[in-house]
């Protein structure tokens, strides 16, 4: 009975939350005006903001580092090895996002150093602080875009403006020439993973073929060989090795 009645009491404090705090009369948006004019809000308002931005973050990090070409990558990597699901998909997204981690923590260092500490503690304006974390993610997403990228967008957009440098290119065209850049850098790596590995499979192929085993699969057979070529290479060292290097730093 009395477990029964603490369930009832979980099921019903999500109901009577909002009932409770309007009864404690918390204010949903408090305005406070300042010196000069100057308007703050209240931490209610901070907190729907922050998780506002909280949403937008698995965005941010497929569009803006390079989570997506280390992804793709993996999973033609396993597509080639012909495993199924192994390693499962969690696997290689904690795998895609510990490596971005790796490869973006100059970008992040930069970005908390100059942007967020000086606004957190020396109250620096908002704008410059978006400025200056701006910068730095606009360095590394310029390195590795391609600049008919940029071009291809600039002409979408009908953009007739002259550039004056890299950083006079729109972040609402960079982006998608960001990921355009990617995907395409991320398929000439698949592209170059998947020809050992069809190679293996041709091989096993014509063998099964000339021995007259035509009802047997080329692919049960050659798995075990490319599990084990890519196991003497050391194939997973390398691979992380050379997604990393691959990034081009500002």
């Amino acid at each position: 009975m009395a477990r029964r009645l603490f369930i009832a009491l979980l099921l019903l404090l999500p109901v009577l939350m909002p009932a409770l705090a309007f009864a404690q009369g918390l204010p949903v948006v408090n305005v406070v005006s300042g010196k000069g004019g100057v308007q703050s809000y209240s931490l209610t308002l901070q907190l729907l903001a922050l998780m506002t931005v909280l949403t937008l973050l698995p965005s941010m990090l497929l569009m803006m580092t390079s989570f997506v070409r280390i992804i793709i990558v993996f999973s033609i990597l396993r597509q080639a090895l012909g495993t199924g699901q192994t390693p499962p998909n969690q696997v290689l997204a904690g795998l895609a996002l510990f490596l971005t981690l790796f490869i973006m923590q100059p970008v992040m260092m930069d970005v908390y150093n100059n942007a967020i500490l000086p606004y957190m503690n020396q109250g620096m304006p908002f704008e410059e602080a978006l400025a200056a974390a701006e910068a730095p993610i606009r360095g590394f997403m310029l390195a590795q875009t391609r600049e008919e990228d940029i071009a291809m967008f600039m002409e979408i957009a009908r953009n007739k403006v002259e550039l004056e440098g890299p950083e006079s290119v729109p972040f609402t065209t960079l982006v998608p020439a960001f990921m355009t850049s990617e995907l395409k850098s991320a398929f000439t790596i698949g592209f170059l993973i998947y020809i050992p590995f069809v190679v293996i499979d041709l091989v096993v192929s014509s063998v099964l073929m000339s021995m007259g085993m035509m009802m047997l699969s080329p692919m049960m057979i050659s798995m075990p060989f490319k599990l084990m070529l890519f196991v003497l290479v050391d194939g997973w060292s390398m691979l992380m090795g050379s997604l990393a290097s691959s990034f081009a730093m500002p």
